[in-house]
């Protein structure tokens, strides 16, 4: 017959090898997500804050005039890129961008200006490692759409940026320090997939181990207690 307190301490033992390396990750990754502030988690520094110039209306193309305008206009936006004034258009056909002055489309970008709106909105000195058009999304890039260019930076820990041939804006920026925490997060939830489920099966399943083998440990500290005060009755 097996012994209420050898079962304690059986099943305390093994779930706390179980279960213990994914403690230490929770810890380690935990100090990590703390020690470094989100902000630099975000890139925030890498991003230049360029403040929009005041634009003159007069000579400006009216939206719905524009040559090869999506069909089923909603919006258009003025704005200002590499000191020229733009519409970026979204219509029911897609994004696009046009000349404000000329109505010329200026989308897709192609290499050479996806480099020089990166390099406008790049806010250090590094030059340009490597250019890349994707059409499938990476795993860093999350759900956003595709396709895109991906601008890597020299300097520490890889700026990378991630510019629409569509509009011209910046959809994302990464480096190293965020790959990391990716990484970091993604063990803390047990997400291993696209790291965004935080109350998956797998996170559940851990989670309620952990509790049984802390409910088994106090069971066997105040068991331990009561054997000494027999011990000294006897």
């Amino acid at each position: 017959m097996i012994r209420l307190p050898a079962l304690a301490r059986s099943t305390h033992k093994w779930l706390a090898l179980f279960v213990g390396l994914q403690a230490v990750l929770w810890t380690a990754g935990g100090i990590y997500m703390t020690a470094v502030h989100i902000d630099i988690i975000h890139g925030d520094r890498l991003v230049k804050a360029a403040p929009q110039p005041a634009l003159a209306l007069t000579g400006l193309v009216e939206p719905a005039h524009l040559a090869h305008l999506p069909q089923g206009l909603k919006s258009a936006r003025l704005e200002t890129q590499l000191g020229r004034a733009v519409y970026v258009v979204d219509a029911s056909g897609g994004k696009a961008l046009f000349d404000a002055r000329t109505g010329e489309k200026l989308s897709p970008l192609g290499k050479a200006g996806a480099e020089a709106r990166a390099k406008a909105l790049f806010a250090e000195s590094g030059a340009i490692v490597s250019t890349e058009y994707l059409t499938k999304a990476p795993l860093e890039m999350q759900t956003r759409h595709v396709p895109v260019w991906r601008v890597e930076f020299e300097g520490a820990w890889r700026p990378t940026f991630y510019i629409s041939p569509y509009t011209g804006e910046l959809v994302t920026r990464r480096h190293d320090l965020w790959r990391l925490f990716d990484v970091v997060w993604m063990l803390h939830i047990m997400d291993y997939d696209d790291r965004q489920d935080v109350n998956n099966i797998l996170l559940q399943g851990f989670t309620w181990l952990t509790v049984l083998g802390s409910a088994t440990g106090g069971w066997l500290l105040l068991y331990s207690f009561r054997r000494r005060r027999r011990r000294r009755a006897a």
